[in-house]
């Protein structure tokens, strides 16, 4: 152990640690903004340095180790002096225009400027990148003149998504983080993920908002019918600015009811749909000599990116649509004339963790109804800006129930928000359906967790069925390189393309692999005290079956339910 005293107090620390985590240790804030507690060190902001006794020189704290005896200062006069300096000179870059910010109140440069009382004029000349403000995704919207250079967004594109969409370009005052060759966002191979977002401190990089478009919709007289996805119960709280993992379900469908949304649906429905007709797909794949392995395809970045990057696999994908795009056509179909209500005037909207959700539902296919199927997705972040311009407090709202015939969902559709969640749902709807009984334990734990590559076997009868998971993109490209070079021998694969599954999806609160670890004990806590824990138990499921479908993968089911592929590579070029 290393002691050393950090602003008067004494703290003890492993050796190897460095002066930002021995302060955090002792409660001692020192205000950072290119550092990320899940990323590597940078040091490039240098708005961390400390003042350490003997030493002329200021020294970043997120990349100095301690030595036993240091003396440190995190809050001297020369350290508030330089932090200040550092920050003008930020500013002298940065727009000033924080009041029509969308991470105004949330940016971690705000913040800091807040902290250090940064009140007086820039004594720099002002110059900003002038570059016009990229709203070309549906997903992302990049405003490159208040990139402070973090590279935060790099090391996610680049090393941890593997999708290398951004790079740094020029020197000096010239450089900027942007898509290759002066392209838009809109026109290169980026999945939509959302993950670049999660890690930029400012403005720089948002969340493309479509609740003006809701809005107008609801003036224009539409009926708003919307749909929740199984994770967004778990992290609107946190949005809210609760703590991580806090189950918000009942007032989550208060708040929609308030903010005028006539049907309030549970997309836990729709992800029990989606293993009715995904499992079913798999065994008719095993039994009939199908295309092997099949990979999932409830994630539109991960189709997205096995399109752009690897056509060759896209027979592998399963043909079953998402959750969010199943429930689209059946509400502009069954319940619609179930209801009694003209297609043309309901408004289908879905909230989401996901802002790939986004271009999932523009994509040109997604129209079995005769019309868009799903008309506008949000995001829990959008959903939470929704709620707190309508004067809602959140914390004290009663709970409401989903609205029927969309009400029920099952635990099997819960744990899709989980990495995993995919592949123990279905193989709890298979098991029984092959073998006559429920899997014991219903809990599938080896699929569980945070690794990022899972592998396990289910016995059916006579068969072995081989299965794994990945999440995150670079994990899902490791796995299929050994199913390419022969070294996998897989049935059935799920993929999801956000780190930790959808609870760690671009369009929910900021993440960090901690507040991840505790939405995900939420999400498995919440499913087992619910009544129906398999998805082909669910009375709804049988009830949409019975009365419109008929079975699953029926001639109306692929009608509605399935969808096709394209080839995406001329992206790359």
């Amino acid at each position: 152990m290393v002691h050393v005293t950090i602003d008067g107090q004494n703290v003890e620390v492993p050796e190897g640690t460095m002066i930002l985590e021995a302060a955090q240790q002792a409660d001692i804030h020192i205000p950072t903004l290119c550092y990320h507690e899940d990323q590597k060190i940078k040091a490039v902001c240098r708005i961390c340095v400390v003042e350490i006794e003997g030493q002329k020189a200021l020294s970043t704290a997120c990349s100095t180790p301690v030595m036993e005896g240091m003396v440190i200062h995190t809050a001297s006069p020369k350290v508030l002096k330089a932090r200040k300096n550092l920050l003008e000179l930020i500013f002298a870059r940065h727009p000033q225009n924080c009041l029509v910010c969308s991470k105004s109140g949330k940016c971690d440069l705000q913040k800091i400027a807040q902290d250090m009382g940064m009140h007086d004029p820039i004594p720099y000349d002002i110059e900003y990148n002038s570059r016009p403000i990229d709203k070309t995704s549906p997903s992302i919207v990049r405003d490159i003149s208040k990139c402070v250079l973090c590279g935060r967004c790099l090391e996610t594109c680049n090393e941890i998504q593997a999708v290398h969409v951004l790079s740094k370009e020029n020197r000096g005052f010239s450089t900027l983080i942007a898509p290759g060759y002066g392209l838009l966002l809109g026109d290169t191979c980026c999945i939509n993920c959302g993950q670049c977002y999660q890690v930029c401190p400012v403005g720089s990089i948002a969340i493309h908002d479509d609740t003006d478009e809701i809005r107008k919709m609801q003036m224009e007289g539409k009926k708003l019918v919307i749909q929740v996805a199984p994770s967004v119960r778990i992290n609107l709280a946190e949005a809210m600015g609760e703590e991580p993992g806090v189950v918000s379900t009942g007032r989550l469908v208060t708040a929609l009811k308030r903010l005028g949304f006539d049907y309030v649906f549970d997309s836990d429905f729709s992800a029990d749909l989606t293993i009715m007709e995904e499992g079913t797909e798999l065994l008719q794949r095993i039994q009939n000599g199908g295309t092997l392995p099949m990979f999932t395809s409830c994630c539109p970045a991960w189709v997205k990116y096995c399109e752009t990057y690897m056509p060759e696999f896209t027979d592998h994908l399963s043909t079953a649509k998402s959750p969010q795009q199943m429930f689209g056509p059946l509400i502009k179909t069954w319940f619609a004339e179930k209801s009694g209500i003209d297609p043309e005037e309901i408004c289908s909207i879905s909230v989401m963790p996901c802002t790939a959700k986004k271009y999932e539902c523009k994509r040109p296919e997604m129209n079995a109804s005769g019309y868009q199927d799903v008309d506008i997705s949000i995001t829990v972040q959008e959903l939470a800006n929704m709620i707190q311009s309508g004067g809602i407090d959140f914390s004290k709202l009663p709970d409401t129930e989903f609205d029927n015939p969309f009400g029920t969902g099952s635990g099997a559709g819960l744990i899709f928000g989980a990495t995993g969640g995919v592949m123990e749902a279905a193989l709890r709807t298979v098991y029984s359906i092959i073998m006559g009984k429920e899997m014991e334990p219903l809990e599938y734990t080896p699929v569980r967790g945070f690794e990022g590559i899972k592998e396990s076997s289910v016995q059916l009868g006579d068969l072995t069925v081989k299965v794994a998971v990945a999440h995150g993109i670079k994990n899902a490209q490791a796995l299929i390189d050994e199913i390419r070079a022969g070294n996998a021998d897989f049935h059935f694969v799920e993929i999801m393309a956000c780190p930790g599954g959808c609870i760690g999806g671009g369009g929910n609160a900021i993440r960090t692999w901690k507040k991840v670890e505790q939405r995900k004990e939420s999400i498995y806590e919440a499913e087992k005290d619910l009544p129906v824990r398999l998805s082909h138990k669910n009375p709804a499921i049988t009830q949409i079956y019975d009365e419109f479908l008929t079975e699953p993968c029926s001639e109306k089911a692929h009608h509605l339910l399935h969808t096709t592929y394209f080839n995406r590579q001329d992206l790359l070029r």
